[in-house]
């Protein structure tokens, strides 16, 4: 081979050779941003996550109909105040005024003791009574739960005016009857209750009773009474031993806005409790103070006892002015011995006679009056909240025979 053909032969491959390099090196400038590469597009902002309550749909239905969308987000370290609903105060009730529930309870009371005053009435004015019809007097009285010593005072008074005067008409018949009922009533008898403030101090009240009298409700019931006539007044739940009881009065009080001192637990100590009610009604400076006592039964000599242990660290602090015993109506001559055991024990000053409509039994004003040589300061008409009201001798006697 010449030469020349040598050299062309290297002249090719040498050709080829910067071909290939060519090509390679054009790749590799376009791989590594040469001047052949785009720029890169400006990627699109994210959009902000929709506010809570809100969606795409929301948003597109916004767009829709102009409105702006609002899509930036709140910012981290901002503090979103929640907004609480107002408290709920309670409303305190404005008890009823307790010459106005007088009038409603004579009426409630004319209804319920029918069998006392019209038919007495229906007996005497029937004229020429005989023995027969005087017995028939007599048993009247007596079913009313007179007594037997009332009684018989009544039917000898009215028989001597009968012998007297003569036949009388009804008209006649019934004045004597009020006469001869009020004067067993005995009007001359005190009946107020101790419900200001003595000597610096406030009035001291323990209610008494055995079980199922209606005690504890008499007593938030009283709490009314004294909140109608603008008392400041203090309940102490001193009744330890039936379950709930000191959450009942708590709920009487707090309808009328009477503060309750009672204990955390049940069976807790009651006179301390009676104690501690006492000497926060004087720190409070309050006019009257109402200790609700256990229902108490009146054949337990261990419970009877302990209620004069109440009665006894009370008076560490300041005396009793006031004890009522709350009587049922309807128990008739047991409540009268009920009444004893409670006096001999606590010296009653007062009774409450409760559950009065619901009996006929209205007499048992008379008895339980001169058994004890107490008045009846408060009569129980009903089961409404404000049917408890101060006992007054010629309304009663008036209802009776009305």
């Amino acid at each position: 081979m010449s030469a020349i053909d040598t050299f062309w032969e290297f002249f090719a491959v040498a050709v080829g050779l910067l071909v290939v390099l060519g090509g390679l090196a054009a790749t590799l400038l376009r791989g590594r941003g040469g001047a052949t590469k785009e720029l890169p597009r400006e990627r699109p902002s994210t959009p902000a996550a929709p506010a809570p309550g809100t969606s795409d749909e929301a948003d597109r239905d916004r767009r829709d109909s102009g409105g702006a969308v609002d899509t930036l987000p709140a910012p981290a370290d901002e503090t979103v105040e929640e907004t609480l609903p107002p408290t709920t105060i309670p409303e305190v009730e404005r008890p009823e005024a307790p010459q106005t529930r007088l009038q409603r309870l004579r009426a409630r009371l004319a209804r319920s003791n029918t069998a006392l005053g019209k038919g007495l009435l229906a007996l005497l004015s029937r004229g020429d009574l005989d023995e027969q019809a005087w017995e028939d007097v007599e048993d009247t009285l007596l079913t009313a739960d007179l007594g037997v010593e009332a009684t018989t005072e009544l039917v000898e008074s009215l028989r001597t005016r009968v012998k007297v005067d003569g036949n009388a008409d009804e008209a006649t018949v019934r004045g004597w009857l009020r006469e001869e009922l009020i004067a067993l009533v005995d009007p001359s008898m005190d009946r107020s209750l101790a419900s200001s403030r003595i000597d610096g101090r406030p009035a001291v009240i323990v209610v008494v009773g055995v079980n199922g009298t209606g005690k504890t409700t008499t007593v938030g019931k009283l709490a009314r009474v004294l909140v109608a006539q603008d008392k400041d007044v203090v309940l102490g739940a001193a009744d330890t031993f039936r379950a709930a009881a000191a959450d009942q009065l708590q709920t009487w009080g707090e309808r009328v806005g009477v503060p309750t001192v009672r204990s955390d637990r049940d069976g807790a100590d009651p006179a301390a409790v009676a104690f501690d009610a006492v000497k926060g009604a004087a720190e409070m400076e309050a006019d009257v103070v109402i200790v609700d006592t256990a229902g108490r039964l009146h054949n337990k000599v261990g419970l009877m006892d302990e209620l004069g242990k109440v009665k006894r660290v009370i008076e560490k602090q300041s005396p009793i002015d006031e004890v009522l015993l709350v009587l049922d109506a309807t128990t008739g001559q047991n409540g009268l011995r009920q009444a004893e055991v409670f006096s001999e024990v606590v010296g009653i000053t007062g009774i409450v006679l409760t559950k009065l409509d619901g009996t006929a039994k209205g007499g048992i004003v008379v008895a339980v009056q001169r058994k004890l040589g107490v008045p009846v300061k408060l009569i129980g008409l009903g089961e409404g909240p404000d049917d408890l009201a101060p006992f007054d001798p010629e309304g009663f006697v008036d209802a009776i025979i009305d």
